[in-house]
């Protein structure tokens, strides 16, 4: 676990004595726990206005997060005037959480974290996360019983369930538009559990 004083090192722990099923830093390689998720992923970008609509967010934070660093799109970055930023269905689920940090007064250093936290984990990880925050540092819990050790130790004032985030992000985008990669078709109320089914599919043949 991180350190307990609050300092500006300390941003993102684990309860329970760092045991459990999930290390307390995941490493790049750890994005590929589902290829095909990823690739799904990869074959679909949000424009900058659908992002935001689905994150809840203003373009002006977009862009302020975009050009600190915070949250990049991972898909296309903008380059130069008359191209657009494309953000990947990921991106989209750590801008809403991102959100959520900022309007309960976590730090930003430590938002940065667990950005960072989040980016490294696998997508089957993401949805089994919590994360829980004291306004000082971020923790992630991956079970019930590690939600209640850290509330009955005082250290927990509100958590995320990024599972429930993700399926807020995957219903709004599913209204919405996106946008395939490779040929820039737009694609009208996607749903990026959609995509993913149709490239298990197109595997399994």
């Amino acid at each position: 676990m991180s350190s307990a004083d609050g300092t500006a090192g300390s941003s993102l722990g684990r309860v329970s004595g760092e045991s459990g099923p999930y290390p307390l830093h995941g490493s790049v390689g750890d994005f590929g726990t589902d290829a095909n998720a990823g690739a799904a992923e990869e074959a679909v970008g949000y424009r900058g206005p659908t992002a935001c609509a689905a994150a809840g967010i203003t373009y002006r934070q977009l862009d302020y997060w975009a050009r600190t660093g915070l949250v990049e799109p991972s898909v296309r970055p903008a380059y130069g005037s008359g191209t657009q930023r494309l953000y990947s269905f990921r991106d989209v689920v750590v801008l809403k959480i991102v959100k959520r940090f900022l309007d309960t007064g976590v730090a930003l250093q430590n938002i940065r974290a667990a950005v960072q936290h989040l980016r490294a984990r696998g997508f089957r990880d993401l949805e089994r996360m919590t994360l829980m925050s004291d306004g000082a540092t971020v923790y992630e819990c991956s079970s019930p019983d590690e939600v209640v050790d850290l509330l009955q130790g005082g250290q927990g004032v509100f958590g995320i369930a990024v599972g429930v985030v993700w399926r807020d992000v995957e219903a709004a985008l599913s209204q919405l538009h996106g946008e395939r990669v490779d040929t820039g078709e737009t694609l009208v109320g996607n749903n990026p559990g959609d995509e993913l089914a149709r490239r298990r599919r197109d595997k399994a043949v």
